[in-house]
């Protein structure tokens, strides 16, 4: 794993097109595909892009036991921000871009791999477009 692969990095795009070209993408960076995911603010068009890109879904695997758990008594922006902060995603940056899923932006996230609990968060992940809090 290289330094590259082990940072968090955010995409948002605008279509299934974008989507597949940007896993296509982090791939070639040297991403596992089982740590590439898509994330839209409707799980069955998460579900269809996932299937139609080769992307994942956000799991148990990657968001553990507990926050899973918890998302199935959570209202969908606060199961999307939930999901996004088990991968090092703060709770700033998660509510903007859970705001751009309600505008049917889609992302693209390449996941570093270690998962976060309760407030932290990591402060090195990449956001594309580049967002100033």
């Amino acid at each position: 794993m290289t330094t590259q692969t082990i940072t968090t990095r955010v995409h948002t795009v605008n279509n299934m097109l974008e989507v597949q070209e940007q896993v296509h993408r982090f791939e070639r960076d040297g991403y596992a595909r089982e740590n590439i995911f898509v994330l839209t603010h409707d799980k069955g068009r998460t579900a269809r892009i996932a299937k139609n890109t080769d992307a994942e879904q956000i799991g148990v695997s990657a968001e553990g036991v507990g926050t899973a758990i918890a998302n199935i008594f959570r209202s969908t922006g606060d199961e999307l921000r939930a999901k996004m902060r088990s991968l090092g995603i703060s709770k700033q940056y998660a509510e903007h871009l859970e705001q751009q899923m309600d505008r049917d932006k889609i992302l693209v996230i390449a996941w570093g791999g270690k998962e976060y609990k309760d407030d932290e968060y990591d402060s090195s992940v990449y956001y594309y477009p580049e967002y100033r809090l």
